[in-house]
């Protein structure tokens, strides 16, 4: 007899999908559960006495002056979105060049068979299921051991490195064109030029006695 949800809770192994989504649900509740038990267990076990020099501000060493809502230069905001978007794009060379590296590697025909199998083994998605990667000839059945990983030849992994190249290479044009952009735009300079924005010309201010 299986048990009741063994269908529903879990997903399939040979479903990468929806494994994937379920490793990533499980991991947000858990993190989520971890902060809040932490929470109220501080608020609960620690004493709560205030007294005027425990509520004074002591973030910046000094009492604040002013407002909270003032407007605050948008350079902050530019600046810092600029260096999220550039940031996350960089993180993507570095997959790649891993990929790119061990491609290289299988492109050379001297390489032997045994260092051909353990690169070959490397760029096998670890994700998909043994099924999964015999349908797409990427190992095959061993009879009595593990399934073995294709090789993969000089003439592929050349194929491989080629297109990975260029695709590197649209990839960082796109992201120049961009840096061009906001560069020639003045958002990187922090304090901007604003000789290159020129305001209409006005007419004169006329006397008063003019305008009876």
């Amino acid at each position: 007899m299986q048990p009741l949800f063994a269908n529903t809770l879990f997903p399939a192994p040979s479903d990468p999908v929806s494994a994937m989504v379920f490793f990533i649900v499980v991991f947000a509740a858990v993190g989520v559960v971890f902060l809040f038990i932490h929470l109220v267990m501080g608020s609960v076990i620690r004493p709560n006495v205030p007294d005027p020099e425990k509520l004074t501000i002591y973030e910046c060493g000094e009492p604040t002056v002013g407002s909270a809502w003032v407007q605050f230069d948008l350079r902050y905001y530019v600046v810092a979105l600029l260096f999220v978007i550039f940031d996350v794009e960089v993180a993507f060379f570095f997959p790649w060049a891993t990929v790119f590296g061990k491609a290289n590697q299988l492109a050379n025909p001297a390489l032997d068979d045994a260092a051909r199998q353990a690169i070959s083994k490397q760029l096998v998605p670890s994700e998909l299921s043994s099924e999964t990667k015999r349908r797409l000839g990427l190992t095959k059945a061993v009879t009595g051991e593990d399934d073995r990983v294709v090789n993969i030849s000089a003439a592929e992994a050349s194929t491989w490195a080629k297109i990975a190249f260029f695709d590197i290479a649209i990839f960082f044009s796109v992201l120049m064109v961009g840096f061009a952009y906001v560069w020639r735009r003045g958002d990187i300079d922090w304090v901007r030029a604003f000789a290159l924005h020129k305001e209409p010309a006005l007419d004169p201010e006329k006397p008063l006695e003019q305008h009876k």
